[in-house]
């Protein structure tokens, strides 16, 4: 039975209660798989052009890149929206393919296009020719300089959370040279060169690794895995050539909770759970239950409002959010299923993180 006010529900019974006094920030207690008052709340993409003031600041500079590439600037953009919206968490604000950069590989920002890569992986001397590891992870300094600039102006207001790229989406992009409609040569490659495709998501596991280390040492307290290309693989394929990778870097990170995105692969839910991370997201094509299902209730499940939501009036978006976090029942972070589009009305992205913090679960 609910509470005659629609902002709570009741709790599993069998979920423990939450500790008012715990000192553990709501997203972190979230995160480990603490019982909270409710959930905790943020948004992928919640720096970026729904705000006046990154668009402000984006105009300074003459590409994505340069933006990126300056830690202040960067600082700024990562803490926007904590100020402005309010959010749980902070993500640092950067771009998974500074991995593919600083492995040697270069790549521009096309503006209304996306990335581009004007060299691409062909062969076993490509693969060779790129480093990896420590020596990779030293080039992208930029990004732990924009952690520790954050971190230090957050003064612990919320937590700060790192990124990365997953191997399969990295290589997805080094290979193909762009974002695709089919990701064919790619995919050819894991038929066609299983060897090379394995020798080339060893180097990427490799370096990132030590770049999430690096981000963790200085201050991030959560790490989130992109596998944004997930879901164009078949089960097999993505069981062989992209699990056991993400199982590489969960195992090298014990210190930090880690959550894996990794959209599209509802087929792959089970596997994921049985990996040492502690949150799973999901896309906003697979339901609360058969997320909880798949995990077996062994992770907490971050998600899955779909994203075209955000562009409703405020009745409807409190309305669907609130019946989100009903549908997980508990052990959930608030996010869209994707990243928020950058033309979704501010008011939109307001609604959805005051309707997530107005919410309490019945004690």
């Amino acid at each position: 039975m609910h509470s005659p006010n629609p902002q709570s529900a009741i709790r599993n019974p069998q979920s423990p209660i939450p500790d008012p006094h715990s000192p553990a920030p709501l997203f972190l207690r979230a995160a480990n798989g603490e019982a909270t008052e409710r959930p905790p709340v943020w948004l992928m993409r919640q720096a970026g052009r729904i705000l006046p003031q990154y668009r402000a600041l984006r105009s300074k500079f003459p590409d994505f890149k340069a933006f990126v590439k300056t830690p202040e600037a960067a600082a700024e953009a990562t803490i926007q929206p904590v100020d402005e919206l309010g959010v749980d968490a902070a993500i640092v604000f950067s771009d998974i393919l500074v991995v593919p950069e600083a492995m040697g590989l270069d790549y521009e920002m096309v503006e209304a296009k996306g990335p581009r890569f004007p060299k691409v992986i062909e062969n076993q001397n490509d693969v060779a020719g790129l480093i990896s590891g420590v020596m990779a992870a030293e080039r992208l300094a930029y990004v732990y300089e924009a952690l520790r600039i954050t971190k230090r102006e957050l003064a612990g207001r919320v937590p700060l959370l790192g990124f990365a790229g997953a191997p399969w989406t990295i290589l997805a992009y080094m290979v193909e040279g762009s974002g695709s409609k089919t990701f064919s040569k790619a995919r050819r490659m894991l038929y066609a060169e299983p060897e090379l495709a394995h020798a080339l998501l060893q180097k990427i596991t490799d370096t990132t690794i030590q770049y999430l280390k690096n981000q963790v040492t200085a201050g991030a307290d959560l790490v989130q895995i992109f596998d944004s290309w997930a879901g164009e693989l078949p089960p097999e394929h993505y069981r062989v050539f992209a699990v056991p990778y993400l199982g590489q870097i969960c195992e090298a990170l014990p210190e930090v909770p880690k959550t894996i995105f990794a959209k599209g692969a509802w087929f792959a839910l089970e596997d994921l759970a049985n990996l040492p991370c502690q949150v799973l997201g999901l896309d906003w094509n697979i339901t609360p239950e058969f997320g909880k299902k798949s995990s077996g209730g062994r992770k907490v499940l971050q998600g899955n409002l779909d994203p075209c939501a955000l562009y409703a009036d405020t009745k409807s978006i409190e309305k669907e959010t609130f019946a989100m976090i009903r549908a997980f029942g508990g052990h959930h972070i608030a996010n869209l299923g994707h990243g928020v589009y950058p033309d979704t009305p501010l008011d939109g992205v307001r609604a959805f993180v005051e309707a997530v913090k107005s919410f309490r679960w019945e004690l």
